[in-house]
């Protein structure tokens, strides 16, 4: 009789299949809800390797996990990310390879990640207008961005999904130009609620606008949610018998927004993340070096899931390590 592999189990119930893997804290954008004075280095850049990078997510596909997403940072800074998607879509437990980019890189290098075995794909933009764009990215480069986005969709990828993030200074008009973005792409725009972070306490206090401010405007127009996969992220996805394309939510400070959790960070320095929002990191490279600590790698995780919290203290303005989202990955 086979006994079967452990599974990714906290203490409440909930299965982890979705692992998000920082390759990089490096971002080349200056974002004014994260970086908006750019990168500075605050600590070692010695990045988990391609090699410490696939045995890692080699660990996680066989506690289950059958779905991983390259963050950053920006992912795409580093030289030998083709090579990391190479490493994670070599698993066979491993069904989604997914990357979160600002888009700088997109229309140069997607065909290489796609043969690599890129299968999902999000990308951060914040203005569909050029001075807004500039604004927020501190880059003038949203007709490059799109054009990568053009790109990407030739390579028919299996999901390919927008992320902008809900501001107060967006909300001067009303959403329709992303549904009419979305009224013949199919594509997903998903709008990320503002996330308090340890250093953005001003910008959020300005900007900060609730997630119903969205959903109603959707509900209003006849745009209904529809139901999450099991290695969906925390997006709650509208969709509208006119458009091709859908609106997503991402509302952390919704009630029961920690409930449904089933992913698992893990930083650009092998530090596993409990929870986006934690104060601590459980050191898993130390059992990076070489293929036959797999085992040990995956007891490990498995040790540190009975400490996952049910939720994150947002509410009461407790931030734990995230600095900014560039950190870990968002």
């Amino acid at each position: 009789m086979i006994t079967p592999a452990p599974a990714a189990i906290d203490a409440f119930g909930r299965r982890f299949r979705y692992l998000r893997l920082s390759v990089t804290e490096i971002c080349n954008f200056r974002c004014t809800y994260c970086l908006p004075n750019g990168y500075v280095k605050s600590g070692s850049r010695s990045f988990l390797s391609p090699d410490e990078a696939g045995r890692l997510i080699a660990a996680f596909s066989e506690l289950g996990l059958s779905k991983v997403r390259l963050t950053g940072g920006e992912p795409s800074v580093r030289k030998d990310l083709t090579e990391i998607f190479a490493r994670a879509a070599s698993q066979p437990q491993i069904t989604k390879v997914a990357m979160t980019t600002n888009g700088w890189n997109l229309a140069r290098k997607v065909d290489d990640w796609s043969a690599a075995g890129l299968t999902h794909l999000n990308v951060s933009i914040d203005a569909l207008q050029r001075e807004a764009f500039a604004a927020i990215t501190g880059h003038d480069r949203l007709e490059a961005v799109l054009a990568g986005l053009k790109r990407a969709e030739a390579c028919q990828l299996k999901a390919i999904k927008i992320n902008a993030v809900l501001l107060r200074d967006g909300l001067d008009s009303d959403f329709s130009e992303w549904t009419d973005f979305v009224r013949d792409r199919d594509v997903a725009v998903r709008f990320i609620e503002l996330m308090r972070t340890g250093d953005n306490k001003a910008f959020f206090e300005a900007q900060h606008v609730r997630g119903d401010v969205l959903r109603d405007w959707l509900l209003d127009r006849g745009w209904a949610p529809r139901a999450r996969g099991i290695d969906d992220g925390p997006a709650i996805e509208f969709t509208h018998p006119d458009h091709r394309g859908r609106i997503g939510l991402i509302a952390p400070y919704a009630p029961g927004f920690c409930d449904g959790c089933n992913r698992l960070r893990v930083t650009a320095l092998g530090g596993l993340r409990l929870c986006l929002f934690g104060q601590g990191a459980r050191d898993l490279r130390p059992y990076l070096r070489s293929d036959d600590q797999i085992d040990a790698l995956k007891a490990e995780i498995l040790d540190a899931l009975i400490a996952k919290p049910v939720a994150h203290q947002l509410h009461s303005g407790k931030t734990g390590r995230t600095l900014n989202l560039a950190q870990t990955g968002g």
